[in-house]
């Protein structure tokens, strides 16, 4: 019987160099994996494979080594820990996200929360080209936010509160930017400078800072044989729904101007990056 080695790509089934072999990509959302379901892949990986799993760039787990006839009982088998089969080729792939503000003290959103919505709306669905998304929960960016197709990275708006003040200049000794100043007991603060890491804040003994938690958003990044840094076209943005509307535009926006083949980054600049740039702000505005 022939092999649909497309369908099988697809669902996540990637052909190895070796005939008949198969390296599974297993479905990962902001790169959680329970206890549960890491027991099990390393069951599979043991019975089916050859002992081991591959953690690939991407925050996914990859079982190398299954044989063909074996691929309905490894479903079969993963299934039974809670773990899916991923994907590969022209769709959305698999959400990455590093801890957030849930663990990591810098961070400024709730990276996983964001990641699960998105897989949730998103995952698997076809588009021209491979489409990833990439949440990274602060400045630091540990997730490299502008590698992505679309590109999230957690962010505070500040503004400082006089009244609450005590000006005992933490925040300016805190601040990467050299945003913030302190004369006479005063702080001065240069919005433009900004960059919404939120340390003022986070820093001050006597909440003197008002804070707001929202997202920067970038569009079109590659990194493999072109790199090309994801560009931020639209301001700090306020409100998780409008988030996800700006992402339903980008992923509509590549699935109506896309080519087979055409990378994210590729359709904005044939299309043109005035007339992407015009439909993401109509959202922002909207």
């Amino acid at each position: 019987m022939a092999v649909d080695y497309s369908t099988l790509k697809k669902g996540g089934w990637m052909r190895q160099k070796q005939k008949n072999n198969f390296s599974l990509r297993v479905r990962v959302v902001g790169g959680n994996l329970t206890a549960t379901q890491l027991a099990k892949i390393a069951e599979v990986a043991e019975k089916y494979g050859e002992g081991y799993a591959h953690l690939t760039s991407r925050q996914s787990v990859e079982i190398p080594f299954i044989k063909l006839e074996n691929i309905d009982d490894v479903k079969n088998a993963l299934a039974e820990g809670g773990v899916e089969p991923g994907v590969c080729g022209a769709r959305v792939r698999t959400i990455t996200a590093c801890q957030g503000e849930a663990v990591c003290p810098s961070g400024c959103i709730d990276t996983y929360a964001i990641a699960k919505e998105l897989d949730d709306r998103y995952f698997a669905r076809e588009l021209p080209h491979k489409f990833k998304f990439g949440v990274t929960g602060c400045q630091n960016n540990c997730l490299k936010a502008e590698e992505n197709d679309v590109g999230i990275k957690g962010a505070i708006k500040v503004d400082w509160l006089e009244d609450k003040c005590i000006g005992c200049g933490l925040c300016a000794k805190v601040c990467r930017k050299e945003a913030i100043k302190i004369e006479n007991k005063k702080v001065i603060f240069d919005k433009e400078k900004c960059n919404y890491c939120g340390r003022c804040y986070k820093s001050c003994p006597t909440d003197a800072w008002s804070h707001i938690h929202g997202y920067i958003v970038s569009f079109g990044g590659l990194f493999g044989n072109n790199i090309n840094k994801g560009e931020t076209i639209i301001p700090f943005v306020e409100d998780k729904q409008k988030l996800l509307d700006i992402c339903d535009a980008a992923i509509q926006f590549f699935a109506d101007n896309g080519k087979s083949g055409e990378r994210f980054k590729y359709t904005i600049d044939r299309v043109g990056r005035d007339v992407f740039a015009k439909k993401i702000q109509d959202v922002y505005n909207g």
